[in-house]
């Protein structure tokens, strides 16, 4: 079965470098741009937004469901899925480097800053712990995509 993409591989997408076409990187890529879209968005905007965000979630959370590893039955439960966690990558991302643009104080940038780092570390331990079968996560993808679109990525490729 496939291993999940590194913290690394996933920040640089959440960046702006898609260092290889994966699905899960081309759709932390897309999120990270609808993040940005989002900051200057107005309340009709934010709303079709967040709703590509969540087909983007989905498909993120299909693709997981259907190339790793099933987990062990005693596996620990994740209380989010792997979608949800690369979606608040992207978010935490997209307001670290604004906090660097922005007149702001250092201890805010530190705390941006510090929060993402921490979160790309939960990611990698999460990653690690799903690929070996100690940890599921739950299981979202039976479910339909929501508004029932299909999930793609900005390049296209569907992945749901």
């Amino acid at each position: 079965m496939t291993q999940l993409p590194s913290k690394e591989t996933v920040l640089a997408a959440c960046a702006g470098t898609v260092p290889d076409p994966h699905p899960m990187l081309l759709a932390a890529y897309e999120l990270a741009g609808l993040h940005e879209a989002r900051l200057v968005a107005g309340h009709d905007e934010v709303c079709e937004i967040d709703c590509r965000r969540a087909i983007l979630v989905h498909g993120i959370d299909c693709y997981v469901a259907r190339s790793v590893t099933p987990a062990l039955g005693a596996a620990f439960m994740h209380t989010e899925t792997v979608g949800a966690v690369v979606d608040r990558l992207a978010e935490f991302s997209v307001s670290a480097f604004a906090a660097l643009r922005q007149d702001i104080e250092q201890r805010q940038q530190h705390y941006a800053w510090q929060r993402l780092a921490e979160l790309s570390l939960g990611y990698m331990d999460l990653a690690f712990e799903i690929g070996t079968g100690r940890r599921r996560v739950p299981d979202c993808c039976r479910a339909s995509t929501p508004s029932g679109a299909t999930a793609k990525s900005a390049a296209g490729q569907d992945i749901s």
